[in-house]
C-alpha cells in the first residue's frame, strides 16, 4: 500500500571483494551500490529526477535494499546485480496500490417508482479513479455480479436490480490483492414505491390544509364579530347624544320660549 516501507532481501551476507548494484525501471538505473573493498556504501538521491530522494535505506551486511514512504510511481522492476568473479542477478517485480475508495450505491431510476408499474428497484454501485481493483455485488456471502479494472486509473460502475422489500442483505465491495472496501446496501432507503410516498405526504398535507382553513375561518368570524360589535356601540352613543344649538347651547325644549 502507498505509505508503507518495502524491503527487498537480497539473502545474502555481502563478502569482501564483491559489488552489488541496484538497479530500477526499463532503462536500469542504478538507485544504490555497494562496494566493500573501496568501502561504497551509496543511494543516489538524483536518481531517475530525484524520486526516490530520502527514501531509500542499504543494509551494509545484506546489501537488502528498504524503500521507505513508497508511492505508486515506485512500482516497477527492480533488479540485484551481484559482482564478483562472476555476475549473478536477483529481479524483484513491485507493485504500489492506493488505498481504495469506499464504493457509493445510488438509484439508478426516478427517486420512486409506482408498485402497479415495476416490482424492481434499480441500484449502480460506483467508484471513482480505481485502478487494478474488482467491483463485485455480493447476495450475503455469493456473488452476484463482478467487474474487473487493471492498467489505467478509471471509473467504474455495476448495476444491480432487486425487489422492492426484499429481506435478503446485499452489499458491493471493492478489492485488490491486498485490501478492500465494502457498502451494505440499505433497501428501505434507497428502494421504495410512489404510491407508498403519496399515501403518506397527502394524508400530511390534508391534515396541513385542514389546519389552515380552520384558522382562516375563525379569522374572518373574530373581524365580522368585532365589526358588528362596533357599529352597534357607534349607533348607541349617537341615540344617547342631546342636539346642539347653533350657538354651542342646548336648546330648551321644555321651556316653551
Amino acid at each position: 500500500m502507498e505509505g508503507d516501507s518495502v524491503t527487498l532481501n537480497t539473502d545474502i551476507t555481502v563478502q569482501r571483494g564483491e559489488e552489488l548494484l541496484w538497479l530500477f525501471g526499463p532503462q536500469g538505473t542504478i538507485i544504490a551500490q555497494i562496494n566493500k573493498k573501496d568501502g561504497v556504501f551509496d543511494t543516489n538521491e538524483d536518481a531517475d529526477h530525484g524520486r526516490f530522494r530520502g527514501r531509500l535505506e542499504l543494509d551494509l551486511e545484506t546489501g537488502s535494499l528498504t524503500i521507505r514512504n513508497i508511492r505508486t510511481d515506485h512500482a516497477g522492476r527492480y533488479q540485484l546485480q551481484i559482482i564478483s568473479k562472476t555476475v549473478s542477478y536477483k529481479t524483484f517485480t513491485v507493485s504500489v496500490y492506493a488505498p481504495l475508495p469506499i464504493p457509493v450505491i445510488s438509484r439508478d431510476s426516478p427517486q420512486c417508482s409506482s408498485s402497479s408499474s415495476s416490482s424492481n428497484c434499480s441500484l449502480l454501485c460506483s467508484v471513482l479513479n480505481v485502478r487494478d481493483v474488482t467491483l463485485s455485488w455480493y447476495k450475503g456471502i455469493s456473488v452476484l455480479s463482478s467487474i474487473s479494472v487493471s492498467d489505467l486509473s478509471i471509473s467504474l460502475s455495476l448495476p444491480l436490480e432487486v425487489e422492492f422489500q426484499d429481506n435478503n442483505t446485499y452489499s458491493c465491495v471493492i478489492n485488490n490483492t491486498i485490501s478492500n472496501q465494502t457498502t451494505h446496501l440499505d433497501i428501505n432507503t434507497l428502494c421504495h414505491t410512489c404510491a407508498g410516498r403519496i399515501h403518506c405526504c397527502g394524508f400530511t398535507e390534508t391534515i396541513i390544509r385542514l389546519a389552515g382553513s380552520v384558522l382562516v375561518g375563525v379569522a374572518i368570524v373574530a373581524v365580522l364579530v368585532y365589526d358588528i360589535r362596533t357599529g352597534r356601540s357607534y349607533q348607541k352613543r349617537r341615540e344617547q347624544t342631546p342636539p346642539q344649538s347653533h350657538d354651542g347651547e342646548y336648546d330648551d325644549v321644555t321651556s316653551g320660549h
